[in-house]
C-alpha cells in the first residue's frame, strides 16, 4: 500500500484543500517530514503528541508523522490539565506538536512511566465520555481499509469531504483520510463558523458531510435547503431520535445513518439514504471490508431479529489500547471486537441498536433500554434533549431517572408524564424527571454520563424521602 508521502506526491499540484493554500500545505508537511528524519538518525524515533488548533498544522504533522514511522498520538488541544495528567501519565513524549499543550506538559509535575515507542502506529482517542481517556492503536493500514469499505460500499472513485468536525477525532480524520487518499477534495471548517453563515464556496451535490445529532438538528433549524443540497449527510456519534430523523425526511436531507466506531476506524455500517428517504431508520448495512454479528454472551450466533451483542471483524480494526495489543481472540486466532453495544439484524440484513449493554436498567426484574425511553421524550416534543439513567434503589434493584431540557420554562414533569403514557408501559416510565439548562455532551455528542450520574445523586439526596440506595 501507498504510504502518506506518495499520496502527497500525487497532490503536488492539486488544490485539494479549500479554503487553504495547498502547495504550502504540501510543502510544510515535507519540511516536517524531514525534520522527523534528522531527529531519528541515532535509530530512535519519537513520539509525538499532535494537539494542533490550526487544520492545515494538524493535518501537516499528521502527514509527517506517519510517513516517518513516528507512533502520533492525535489529542484535544482544548482537554483541560486533568485530561493532560491522564495523557502525559501514559505517554512519554518526545515531541509536543501544539503550544498549548506543550504549557500544560509543563506545568504538570510526575512520575511518567516509560513506554517502548511502536513504529507506524496511530493513536486516536476514545473514551472521553466516561471520565478516561484511552488510544485506541490503529495504522496506514486500518485507516486505508475503512476508505476502501466506504468507497466500495457508495461506489465512489473519489470523496469530497466537508468536514466540521474535529480533526483528531476519527470522526474528522477519516473524512481527510478519504478525500486525501482517493483525490477528492477537503473543505475543513469549525460547526460554530457554519452554523454563523460561514459557508465556502463548494457545489455541495458533490460532497459528503459528517453531523453528529445535535449539529444535525441546528442546521435543520437554520439552514435546511442549504444542507438537502448535499450529495450525502453521514450521521452518527451519538443515537438519532425519530422527531429528528422524520424532520431530516421532511426537507429531503440524504441521510445516511452510520453505525461505527474508534476502534473500527469509523462506520462499518451505513444507511443509503435512498433507504433513509424511503422510511428506514436502521443503522443500514454492513459495508464490505467488515463482518458483524449477533452473538449471546457465550458465543452463539443468533438469528434475524434476535437481540444480542453486537461483535465485530473488520480490516480497519484497531489492534488494541495503548500500550497493549490485547483484542480479544477466538479459537481460529481470529480477533475480533465487541464493543458495549446490543442490537439485532433484521430478515433483509440491516442492522437495528437498541442501546448499550452498560446502560440497560434493570427495575423490579424487567429490562428498560435507556434510547427507547429517550426516544419516546424527544417524540413529545417537549424536550430539547434528554438522557435517561438508572440508579440503585432498595424496592426496585434500579429506578428509572430521566433528565432532560424543556423546550421552554412552562413544561412540566407532569406535561411529560402525560405525554409519553400512550407510548410507554408503566415499568419504563421514568420514576424522577430532573430539569436542566442543557446536558454535559463533548464535541462529538455524546453524553458525559459520570457527570449525569453525579447531577442525578446530588438532586436525589436533596429530597427527602427517597427511596434511592445511594
Amino acid at each position: 500500500m501507498e504510504n502518506p508521502l506518495a499520496y502527497l506526491e500525487q497532490r503536488a499540484d492539486d488544490e485539494w484543500l479549500i479554503g487553504y493554500d495547498s502547495r504550502q500545505f504540501n510543502q510544510y508537511a515535507e519540511k516536517l517530514y524531514l525534520e522527523l528524519v534528522r531527529f531519528s538518525k541515532d535509530g530512535k524515533l519519537p513520539q509525538i503528541i499532535l494537539a494542533e488548533k490550526n487544520p492545515v498544522k494538524f493535518l501537516a504533522g499528521f502527514i509527517a508523522a506517519t510517513a516517518a514511522g513516528c507512533p502520533v498520538f492525535l489529542c484535544n488541544p482544548d482537554w483541560v490539565k486533568a485530561e493532560w495528567q491522564q495523557v502525559f501519565e501514559l505517554v512519554q513524549p518526545d515531541l509536543i506538536w501544539g503550544e498549548q499543550t506543550l504549557a500544560d506538559y509543563n506545568s504538570i509535575n510526575f512520575a511518567i512511566a516509560n513506554q517502548t515507542p511502536i513504529k507506524n502506529r496511530i493513536m486516536i482517542p476514545t473514551g472521553g465520555s466516561s471520565g478516561k481517556i484511552r488510544f485506541a492503536i490503529h495504522t496506514w493500514e486500518t485507516l486505508l481499509a475503512s476508505v476502501q469499505g466506504f468507497t466500495k460500499y457508495f461506489d465512489l472513485n473519489q470523496v469530497n469531504s466537508f468536514c466540521v468536525l474535529p480533526l483528531y477525532h476519527v470522526s474528522g480524520l477519516m473524512q481527510f483520510m478519504r478525500s486525501f487518499t482517493t483525490g477528492g477534495k477537503l473543505a475543513v471548517i469549525p460547526f460554530k463558523s457554519l452554523e454563523s453563515g460561514q459557508k465556502p464556496d463548494i457545489k455541495q451535490t458533490d460532497f459528503f458531510i459528517s453531523l453528529v445529532p445535535t449539529q444535525l438538528q441546528r442546521l435543520l433549524n437554520n439552514h435546511p435547503d442549504w444542507l438537502s443540497e448535499f450529495k450525502t449527510v453521514l450521521l452518527g456519534g451519538a443515537p438519532a431520535w425519530d422527531e429528528l430523523l422524520t424532520q431530516a425526511k421532511r426537507y429531503h436531507i440524504p441521510l445516511a445513518l452510520t453505525y461505527g466506531m474508534t476502534e473500527t476506524a469509523s462506520q462499518i455500517v451505513t444507511m443509503k439514504p435512498a433507504d433513509f428517504l424511503n422510511g428506514n431508520h436502521s443503522s443500514g448495512r454492513v459495508l464490505p471490508h467488515a463482518k458483524v454479528t449477533i452473538r449471546t454472551a457465550d458465543g452463539e450466533i443468533l438469528e434475524a431479529n434476535q437481540i444480542g451483542i453486537i461483535t465485530i471483524q473488520a480490516a480497519s480494526l484497531a489492534l488494541g489500547y495503548y500500550p497493549d495489543i490485547s483484542f480479544i481472540k477466538n479459537q481460529q486466532d481470529t480477533t475480533f471486537f465487541q464493543p458495549d453495544d446490543l442490537g439485532f439484524f433484521d430478515e433483509e440484513g440491516y442492522l437495528n441498536i437498541v442501546g448499550r449493554i452498560s446502560n440497560k436498567i434493570i427495575t423490579g426484574g424487567e429490562n428498560v433500554f435507556p434510547f427507547e425511553v429517550e426516544a419516546a421524550i424527544m417524540t413529545t416534543n417537549l424536550v430539547k434533549d434528554v438522557c435517561v439513567i438508572g440508579l440503585p434503589d432498595k424496592h426496585w434493584g434500579q429506578v428509572v431517572i430521566a433528565i432532560y431540557v424543556p423546550n421552554n420554562l412552562q413544561v412540566s414533569d407532569e406535561d411529560l408524564k402525560t405525554a409519553i403514557q400512550e407510548q410507554l408501559c408503566n415499568f419504563k416510565r421514568p420514576k424522577y424527571w430532573i430539569s436542566v439548562e442543557n446536558l454535559p455532551r463533548n464535541a462529538q455528542g455524546k453524553v458525559n454520563y459520570r457527570q449525569i450520574q453525579q447531577l442525578a445523586i446530588t438532586w436525589l439526596q436533596s429530597r427527602p424521602n427517597h427511596s434511592t440506595n445511594l
